[in-house]
């Protein structure tokens, strides 16, 4: 662990968010247990209606500011670890989220899509997500395409962003961490007039890293404005802009399994080829209207671009091509060059209403919306030859693993491999009712209709295919309230996902689809203070890529795979000044038809593991309110713990399972001013968070500690 100590670059990552004023304002502003409350513009759950979690027939978590804060969680990847649902798949070098959720993950080439406020965001290139402007997370178990279409096939991940508030409030914090890492974000909200409310937000980053030679920066802002156009009208415009360099790494190696064969910090890229630059300008705009009590309307449009270039030199995959299978220390590599863009805007209007119908009361949410996702990728490569020819070390860019030399070779000139545009357009109508037949018996019935395009235009090849389809997305669930404070519920839904490329035949694949049925019972006590679910759940899921048989190195959507599990989540305040955060799911996931691994083409049997998903996952979270020298103090701890997860499709090769703790304490020094400590991976337990192969292994980071000071004004 390194000493901590103020570099020139924290200076200028203050000075920069000083000068520039970024701010960066939340509903709720925590500090060291306190939390002050800040009335919102009015805002409501967009896209989905006014239900409350214990009268919606599915499972859903939502991690708040103050869990996110306390779980030192600056990314999504780290808040979506505190979800036991959620497990990491590779995440393309460190430059996308890529997850599963309840054992599925989608198109393994694309970033994993997310939601923010509703709408579509993440397709696209713009590299991780950072949580700055987020209020929180939403975990949306099972298949929601009855009301947003398309999506992951086994949940839903919604960012609901800091909005802006009519009252003046605003924070401004600094943090230094292990391994020369400084952060810097800011936040400030308030009103114009009566009318306008304005909300701005920004971050600066500059990060070292455990690995050796990997450093990162990055910085965005996201203003935003609030206009109320009369009573029960409002107008909410938000901009997102965020621009980050960090290295393609893809970890490390673990030849013929052996875990142990490198360091976890030895990087085995090329630091000559710099980072990869990755950048979002996003814009969204909402409109809400209250017509009365029981009926409003909220319409909205969201427009984002974004994009991925630069060079990588990554580990070689194909056996007659990778030399460290013969002699154990050089290492084959391939050298990339990257650039993708990716456009996405959409438009979507609802109406929500209740009405009824002789003793029937019904609760209603139509609506339509229609978008478009451009997907433009030129992909260039330089691969080695095959070891048949015996070729130098030079030809196949070698690296020794053990006493690695960067910068030994010229590095080579990529040639063009990949240049297309895949485009997807899609227009949708959707319908929900949830009708309560009594007082405690609720049916909730919803479809969805998208008529459905994809083009797929190969620049390289000169070709140009379009396939055109039309879904319907069902949604039947039944709600039953056993008491005020529980009510048990089932489900079942449809859900689809485009996936990009082609078969051999130039024909873009058919959609990726799974159907879902769920069941489970929630409870809300002592006023709302704790809440929890526990559901079990059962996915299917077809057109799964797998390798073409008889055309050897193209892919067919053929495979079937299924899930089932059990979830328990529980959150709130379990007794006086102590909170807690608990999320275990058991999910068995496998391959349900002998097919082919869709990138080396080895045999997979029906039953076969699916990749990177563990059959156990707990994460544990406990913070206690007290006082030292008449001044709040918050403590606390937590636990995260991930099972034993197949490594590589069609082999034996597994991840080890792990557990890690770590600690916090967060003490209020004045009304305003708080300081913080967090102690990550507090044991120092070597472990891995996923991989893609035995060469593409990527390991967590050891212990490390983090300070953080805030003043709130």
């Amino acid at each position: 662990m390194k000493i901590l100590r103020l570099s020139s670059r924290m200076v200028r990552a203050t000075a920069l968010l000083g000068l520039a004023a970024f701010p960066a304002a939340a509903q709720t502003t925590a500090s060291a247990g306190n939390t002050e409350s800040i009335v919102i513009t009015g805002t409501r759950q967009a896209y989905r209606g006014g239900f409350a979690p214990i009268e919606t027939p599915q499972a859903q978590l939502t991690i708040n500011e103050e869990i996110l804060r306390n779980s030192g969680s600056v990314t999504l990847d780290q808040a979506l670890d505190l979800s036991a649902s959620i497990a990491r798949q590779n995440n393309f070098g460190g430059l996308w989220n890529s997850f599963a959720v309840r054992g599925f993950v989608g198109d393994e080439n694309l970033p994993s899509n997310y939601l923010v406020n509703g709408f579509n965001a993440g397709r696209g290139f713009g590299g991780s997500r950072d949580l700055s402007g987020i209020e929180s997370v939403e975990v949306l178990k099972g298949p929601r395409a009855a009301l947003f279409g398309r999506g992951e096939p086994g949940g839903t991940v919604n960012l609901v962003t800091k909005r802006p508030t009519f009252r003046n409030a605003g924070e401004f914090r600094v943090s230094a961490g292990s391994f020369e890492t400084y952060r810097a974000d800011a936040d400030w909200t308030g009103p114009l007039n009566d009318s306008i409310a304005i909300r701005a937000i920004g971050f600066y980053e500059d990060a070292g890293s455990f690995r050796d030679t990997v450093e990162s920066n990055k910085y965005g802002f996201s203003p935003s404005v609030a206009v109320r156009l009369g009573a029960g009208t409002q107008l909410v415009y938000e901009l997102e802009y965020a621009r980050q360099e960090v290295p393609f790494d893809r970890g490390v190696v673990a030849p013929n399994g052996n875990l142990n064969a490198v360091p976890i910090e030895r990087f085995l890229g090329e630091p000559g080829d710099g980072p990869l630059l990755g950048k979002v300008a996003g814009h969204q705009l909402e409109f809400q209207h209250d017509f009365n009590n029981s009926w409003s309307v909220l319409a909205g449009a969201n427009l984002r671009d974004t994009s991925l270039t630069g060079f990588s030199t990554e580990a070689e995959l194909a056996t007659n091509r990778q030399r460290l299978f013969a002699d154990g220390q050089t290492l084959s590599r391939q050298r990339r060059f990257r650039d993708y863009d990716g456009a996405y805007w959409i438009v979507r209007a609802e109406v929500q209403g209740r009405f009824a119908t002789g003793p029937i009361q019904h609760r209603i949410l139509a609506g339509g919306d229609a978008d478009r996702f451009r997907n433009d990728q030129v992909f260039l490569r330089a691969r080695p030859p095959a070891l048949a020819s015996n070729p130098t070390a030079q030809q196949m860019l070698a690296i020794n693993i053990v006493n690695p030399v960067y910068g030994q070779y010229p590095l080579p000139t990529p040639a063009p491999l990949t240049d297309r545009v895949d485009t997807q357009k899609s227009v949708g109508l959707f319908v929900q009712d949830q009708l309560s037949l009594t007082d405690q018996l609720d049916v909730r019935v919803g479809v969805r209709y998208d008529d459905y395009q994809q083009e797929l235009n190969n620049r390289a090849a000169a070709t140009r295919a379009v396939q055109t389809e039309n879904r319907w997305s069902p949604q039947v669930g039944v709600v039953f309230r056993a008491a005020n404070s529980v009510s048990l519920y089932a489900t079942y839904g449809k859900n689809f996902r485009p996936l990009s490329g082609a078969d051999f035949a130039g024909r873009p694949f058919k959609a990726n689809t799974s159907t879902s049925l769920e069941a489970g019972a929630k409870f809300d006590v002592y006023g709302g203070l704790v809440t929890g679910t526990g559901s079990v759940f059962e996915l299917k899921q077809a057109n799964v890529l797998v390798s073409d048989p008889v055309n050897a190195g193209f892919t067919i959507a053929g495979g079937k795979a299924r899930s089932r599990g059990f979830e328990f989540d529980l959150q709130g305040e379990v007794a006086d000044g102590l909170n807690v955060w608990l999320s275990y799911a058991y999910v068995d996931a496998e391959i349900s038809n002998d097919v082919l691994d869709p990138n080396f083409a080895l045999p997979v049997k029906a039953g076969d593991r699916l990749l990177n998903i563990p059959g156990h996952s707990l994460s544990l979270q406990i913070a206690k309110q007290t006082e030292v020298l008449g001044r709040p103090l918050q403590v606390g701890t937590g636990l995260t713990y991930v099972g034993d997860r197949l490594g590589e499709v069609g082999t034996q090769f597994e991840l080890p399972a792990y557990a890690l703790a770590r600690v916090f304490a967060a003490y209020s020094v004045t009304d305003a001013v708080s300081v913080r400590m967090d102690v990550d991976n507090l044991f120092d337990k070597r472990h891995y968070l996923n991989s893609f192969s035995q060469l593409w292994l990527r390991p967590g980071a050891p212990r490390s500690v983090r300070v953080s000071a805030s003043a709130r004004f």
